[in-house]
């Protein structure tokens, strides 16, 4: 019985895993496409991204705001497309983690008592998306992917 049970549950294990390829190519597509269109935002409202910086104290608001918001927009693009996507997901957690402390400490400080008001903030969701990505990695259907096999297949052949 126990042998079966075993046996069942490495099935379904071997099934699901299949689903982890899409599942983080949906992830990339949504999540690069709504990062870059923060971005996109941002940056055509540099002034009241830079003031809004500013008023959180953060240094240098003009050019911080000028990096984010550029950063946003070209991070989302090469992760849509999965271009060095374990870098822009580590660049984006970190982004978002700054988000959190200067923006929105409450919702941070509120991780343990209160875990509702840190998943509902806005930083969240990019947040997690970034982990993911990074943590796991680009998924099969990806630039990474591609540049991975044709480095190795470069490698195999003779010099």
């Amino acid at each position: 019985m126990l042998l079966q049970l075993h046996k069942l549950y490495a099935w379904f294990a071997k099934v699901a895993s299949y689903f982890q390829s899409p599942f983080l190519l949906f992830v990339r597509l949504y999540w690069g496409f709504q990062i870059a269109q923060n971005g996109w935002g941002k940056l055509h409202n540099l002034a009241n991204v830079s003031t809004f910086f500013g008023s959180l104290g953060l240094p240098a608001p003009g050019a911080t705001a000028t990096f984010v918001a550029s950063f946003e927009f070209v991070g989302g693009i090469l992760l849509f497309i999965g271009l060095g996507s374990r870098l822009i997901g580590l660049m984006l957690a970190v982004d978002m983690t700054m988000a959190y402390i200067t923006a929105d400490r409450d919702a941070l400080l509120s991780f343990f008592n209160d875990p509702g008001k840190f998943y509902v903030a806005d930083p969240y969701t990019f947040w997690f998306a970034g982990l993911l990505i990074l943590i796991f990695g680009p998924g099969l259907v990806a630039l990474d992917t591609l540049v991975e096999r044709w480095v190795i297949k470069r490698q195999k052949l003779p010099a």
